[in-house]
């Protein structure tokens, strides 16, 4: 007599394709969100289709832009960044360093901030989380106030106006009638796109989100795609801070701790997965516009900035839950249910019975 023993490279084939369905499923329902927001803001309120409001709305998530897409590399390898907000600080910093200080050209400077963010990223959180594989909770956690600290010493707690024509342009010049803000973020989600669904770099990420155990075995560089992956977060995070000190003409000496939930709100309501290996840099930015629309129509309609908090927090506490149903919470809850109904099904061909002990 032949005994059927399940397959467990089939039964991650089929977990994995029923994961990717579910993060679809959950992107569409947030873009249908995002339409319907939209729309309503658009009939009730007359100046939120006017150009002016979408271009504002539009460059005034730049910021929120380029930290999502940098949160959007952390997670899908299943990490997180706690020190996000921090890091923008401190690049905002190390660009008026190099500008009103050591009196670097602004392009100079703006080059040299961005190559820093990197650097800053694999040094203060990567080698320690991949190379010597510290938990990211509490390397980013501690990254977090000391690079807080670190903005606080370098600007005294004093706002540094930083002034120069090439970064105004940058905040609001236009390029064939699109804002330049809007060039950029275009071009940023471009070059991520590529680099996630078209290099060999992008599908490692994706590997190591998915199974580290078996992205090690398949030969990839576990610790220095997670180290690299950190110092993706520093850049799109210099780059944060290069358009906040643009649209603001100043260096700000408070770190904007809030952009660290927004970014992780705009990752998951994309439909990316708490524990790595899915998610894309379209569904993030569907969820930046989401954030982006909502603060502009609820702004227009005078309603108070808490009430964006609390739509955006249920929105991702749902969406956190449907990631546990669709992931590990599952199967236990299946199992209790079936157990409290009294329901025995049959297994299929091949697999365990659903109310097996593992």
């Amino acid at each position: 007599m032949t005994t059927l023993v399940a397959m467990p490279e089939q039964t991650k084939v089929r977990r994995l394709n029923a994961l990717r369905s579910a993060l679809r499923a959950r992107f569409f329902a947030v873009f249908l969100i995002l339409v319907a927001v939209f729309v309503y803001f658009a009939v009730t309120q007359e100046q939120f289709l006017t150009v002016s409001n979408m271009n504002s709305m539009l460059t005034s998530t730049s910021t929120l832009w380029m930290a999502a897409i940098g949160m959007t590399f952390v997670m899908l390898v299943g990490a997180f960044d706690l020190s996000l907000g921090a890091l923008v600080g401190i690049n905002g910093v190390v660009l008026g360093l190099m500008f009103n200080t050591f009196g670097l050209p602004i392009e100079v400077a703006v080059l040299l901030t961005i190559a820093g963010g990197f650097v800053i990223g694999v040094v203060a959180n990567g080698i320690l989380i991949g190379q010597f594989g510290l938990s990211f909770l509490i390397v980013t956690l501690g990254t977090s106030w000391l690079l807080s600290g670190l903005v606080s010493l370098f600007t005294d707690s004093k706002t540094e106006p930083l002034i120069s024509p090439w970064l105004d342009t940058l905040a609001f010049g236009r390029v064939a009638g699109i804002p330049v803000p809007v060039v950029v973020m275009i071009g940023v989600f471009a070059a991520s796109w590529v680099v996630l669904n078209r290099t060999l770099f992008g599908r490692d990420i994706y590997s190591i989100g998915g199974n580290p155990q078996a992205a090690r075995l398949s030969g990839i560089n576990v610790r220095r795609t997670v180290a690299v992956v950190f110092g993706v977060a520093g850049l799109m995070a210099a780059l944060s801070a290069i358009m906040q000190v643009s649209r603001i003409a100043a260096v700000s000496p408070q770190v904007n701790s809030e952009i660290m939930f927004q970014a992780a709100a705009a990752v998951l309501l994309g439909g990316a997965s708490f524990v790595g290996g899915g998610g894309t840099i379209t569904g993030t930015a569907v969820g930046v516009l989401f954030l982006g629309v909502m603060s502009n129509g609820l702004g227009l309609v005078g309603a108070p900035s808490y009430w964006q908090h609390v739509i955006t927090g249920s929105i991702v506490l749902i969406a956190g839950v449907l990631d546990f149903l669709q992931g590990t919470g599952a199967g236990p809850i299946r199992k209790i249910m079936q157990m409290v109904t009294f329901r025995r099904t049959r297994p299929r061909v091949g697999e365990r019975s659903p109310i097996d002990v593992d």
